[in-house]
């Protein structure tokens, strides 16, 4: 079982006594993971992790097990869409590793739920570098398509990289999902 915690400002997060352990868990993870998650461009890449949940606030969630323990962090961000209407975002994920495994699926799709059930998206996007392999099959496990590789799209300490875009629709994510969570 997973839980999320949503920081809408951090401000009122950080107030919570109970929740400063997280921020300094989420810090720990977010220093070792960064050059997965950002390229070289990256405009807050000396920053803490303060800043960089201030910057994604009100689309960033810790992530909780069962027992209340740190897991991660998730943000949506590249949104398309209005105020009216959100279309699609790009979803990033960070997990500490006592996490990989089966309980980054049952979290991963989960939060897919979520993200379609309560924000009403029509897709889900992920960009990864070639490299990162987990991340590749976690999203083919959670239904996400191979859209494309966008070749020498930027810089990733100091080489050229490749991007890998995938995609998850909602009606697909809903149709492969049925047994999981009925019609």
């Amino acid at each position: 079982m997973c839980k999320f915690l949503r920081i809408e400002s951090f401000s009122e997060f950080k107030k919570n006594k109970y929740y400063s352990e997280y921020i300094i868990s989420a810090g720990k993870i977010y220093r070792k993971y960064s050059k997965y998650l950002f390229d070289d461009f990256y405009p807050y890449k000396n920053c803490g992790i303060e800043t960089f949940i201030k910057n994604r606030s009100p689309y960033f969630w810790i992530i909780l097990n069962s027992d209340d323990r740190f897991m991660g962090f998730v943000y949506l961000d590249n949104f398309t869409g209005n105020y009216n209407k959100l279309f699609s975002a790009e979803v990033s994920v960070c997990f500490d590793r006592c996490a990989w495994g089966i309980f980054v699926r049952y979290c991963a799709k989960f939060f897919f739920k979520m993200c379609f059930d309560i924000f009403g998206f029509y897709k889900l996007k992920a960009q990864i570098y070639p490299q990162n392999i987990y991340v590749r099959k976690l999203l083919k496990d959670c239904g996400f398509e191979y859209d494309t590789t966008v070749h020498a799209e930027t810089l990733r300490l100091g080489k050229i990289q490749d991007i890998e875009i995938y995609s998850l629709y909602r009606k697909y994510y809903y149709k492969n999902n049925e047994v999981i969570y009925g019609k």
